[in-house]
């Protein structure tokens, strides 16, 4: 990373700081407490996280540690929706183990154009290994070829799927919000290396993006709690684009 942005990101994760943790982590804190536990205790994930990290390139922001994120609040978001629904304890974390599977292997082709749709199909395939049914592998491979924002995705049939769908994607564009400006953004600078004056240039465009966001969580909780992590990324990321242009900006 060119030294510029390394200044450039220390400062907006000390903007990042001084905001508060969204609501989700604090209103859910046993449901997202659950989800690492389930997710660790889980002994096929090893293997999974082993195939994730050998396939998946962290040169486009969106490396391991935003899928095991993605992966974490997936499963936490399913907690949620199932509450009161009439399911057992046990089909509820079944679900959200095909969640975890799905938060970690969602972009696992996102160096591809078409990077939702071949990480659907590759996911297919890895899933094989798993001792998983076709409805779930078929559930958690049609979640991921659906997580892209702004794209038309395939229906999928099983109530569960729909769930499953419904948490991946959520949480995936949770990841607009803070994590945006302290991680997601400087990976991808890092790998592409812009000039400062194209990534000045087009920020506000990219900001213009994240407000977009905010209409398309699909889970009654994302709905509830996505537009607050928006609104908290805009908010940084507004706050980092004063300091910029006061502090970086090159002089014409």
């Amino acid at each position: 990373m060119q030294p510029i942005y390394e200044k450039i990101r220390t400062q907006a994760r000390q903007i990042a700081e001084t905001f508060p943790v969204p609501d989700f982590y604090i209103d859910h804190a046993e449901a997202n407490a659950l989800s690492l536990r389930l997710l660790e205790q889980n002994p096929e994930m090893p293997c999974l996280e082993k195939i994730v990290g050998i396939h998946l390139k962290d040169n486009f922001g969106h490396g391991f540690k935003h899928s095991r994120k993605v992966a974490l609040d997936a499963g936490a978001l399913i907690i949620i929706e199932s509450r009161g629904v009439g399911q057992t304890e046990d089909a509820v974390h079944r679900n959200v183990m095909l969640a975890h599977m799905a938060g970690m292997l969602h972009d696992v082709k996102r160096n591809k154009k078409d990077h939702a749709v071949e990480g659907a199909a590759f996911s297919r395939e890895v899933l094989r290994n798993f001792a998983l049914s076709d409805r779930e592998r078929n559930d958690v491979s049609s979640a991921i070829r659906n997580h892209e924002a702004f794209k038309k995705g395939i229906p999928i049939k099983s109530p569960e799927g729909v769930l499953i769908d419904g948490c991946l994607y959520d949480a995936d564009k949770f990841r607009w919000g803070p994590d945006n400006f302290t991680d997601t953004v400087w990976d991808m600078v890092s790998f592409h290396s812009p000039p400062l004056s194209k990534f000045i240039k087009h920020y506000p465009r990219g900001m213009q993006g994240i407000e977009k966001i905010k209409r398309t969580f699909r889970t009654a909780t994302g709905k509830v709690y996505g537009p607050q992590f928006i609104d908290l990324g805009i908010a940084i990321g507004n706050k980092l684009y004063e300091t910029i242009l006061s502090e970086f900006e090159p002089n014409p």
